[in-house]
C-alpha cells in the first residue's frame, strides 16, 4: 500500500489506497521509513515527491483501526512511534521533498505533508485537521511543525474549529505553497521537481540543513555550518558551475 519507484532523477512514493481515499492503516505508516530510506540511499534520486494514488493525497489515519491501536495507553504509544517513525524519515534526509496534493488532505495526510520541504495542491484540494472531533489529539511535534508553518493563530484556528479549508484558504495560511489545475498537478510538480535536480545537489543539501538549523532555533554560525558552507566551495559542483558559467553553457551536477 505504499509504492515507492525511480523516474530519472525524481523518486516516488505513493500512498496507494485509493479505495479508502489512502486513509494511512499502520502498514501504511510501518513502510514509509523504508520506501524513503531506499529512495534517500539511491544515488540516481534528487529530489522525492510523495502522493496519493487516485484522487485524493490521505483521508488521515485509518478510523477502522482505532479500537485496535488505542486499546490502551501502551498501544497507543507503541501506535505513536509508528506514526513518529515516518514523520521522522519524511522530515530527516537530505533530499528535498515535495508534497503532491490531490483531493482530500485530513489530519495524518496533513501531518506528512508538512514533514516535507514544498506543498503543491491542486484547486480543488481540501484540509482538514479533526482530532478535536475525534477526542484525540495531534502530537506535539505534529503541531510545532503546524505552527512553525503556518503561525499559531492559524494553527488555533484549524485545531480548534477542525473546520475543512479550500486550497485557495490553505495558500493563503502557507500550509500550501503553490496551486495548480487540478489536471496539471502532477506535471507541475514533475516540472519543478526537475528544475531542482538539474542543480547542485550539495548546495540545495546544505540549504535544506541550514533552514532546518534555523527553525530549530540555531542563529549563530557554528563550526559545522562554517565546515559545510567551505566544503562545497571546494567540492566539483562548485568548480563545474564556475565552468560553465564562462563557458556560457548549462551546469552539468
Amino acid at each position: 500500500m505504499i509504492e515507492h519507484f525511480v523516474r530519472g532523477n525524481v523518486g516516488y512514493v505513493v500512498l496507494n489506497r485509493a479505495e479508502k481515499r489512502n486513509a494511512l492503516s499502520r502498514a501504511m505508516w510501518r513502510a514509509i521509513p523504508h520506501a524513503i530510506s531506499e529512495l534517500d540511499r539511491n544515488n540516481l534520486v534528487r529530489v522525492i515527491l510523495l502522493q496519493g494514488a487516485g484522487d485524493h493525497f490521505a483521508a488521515g489515519a485509518d478510523i477502522a483501526e482505532f479500537d485496535d491501536v488505542y486499546a490502551t495507553r501502551n498501544a497507543a504509544a507503541a501506535y505513536a512511534a509508528d506514526l513518529s517513525a515516518a514523520m521522522d524519515a519524511l522530515c530527516g534526509g537530505q533530499k528535498p521533498r515535495i508534497a503532491v496534493i490531490g483531493g482530500v488532505c485530513f489530519g495524518g495526510g496533513v501531518a506528512l505533508a508538512l514533514c516535507c520541504d514544498l506543498r503543491f495542491a491542486a484547486e480543488n484540494a481540501s484540509f482538514a485537521i479533526p482530532p478535536a472531533k475525534l477526542g484525540i489529539a495531534y502530537s506535539f511535534e505534529d503541531t510545532r511543525r503546524l505552527v512553525t508553518t503556518i503561525g499559531a493563530a492559524a494553527a488555533r484556528d484549524l485545531l480548534f474549529s477542525a473546520r475543512t479549508i479550500t486550497a485557495a484558504e490553505a495558500s493563503g495560511i502557507h500550509l500550501v505553497d503553490r496551486i495548480c489545475k487540478h489536471d496539471e498537478l502532477h506535471q507541475q510538480a514533475r516540472v519543478y521537481a526537475d528544475q531542482v535536480a538539474s542543480l547542485a545537489p550539495g548546495s540545495i543539501r546544505v540549504a535544506r540543513d541550514f533552514i532546518a538549523r534555523t527553525l530549530q532555533g540555531q542563529n549563530c554560525e557554528d563550526a559545522g555550518t562554517r565546515a559545510a558552507y567551505l566544503d562545497v566551495l571546494e567540492s566539483p559542483d562548485f568548480a563545474e558551475g564556475r565552468r560553465a558559467f564562462s563557458e556560457k553553457r548549462p551546469p552539468k551536477f
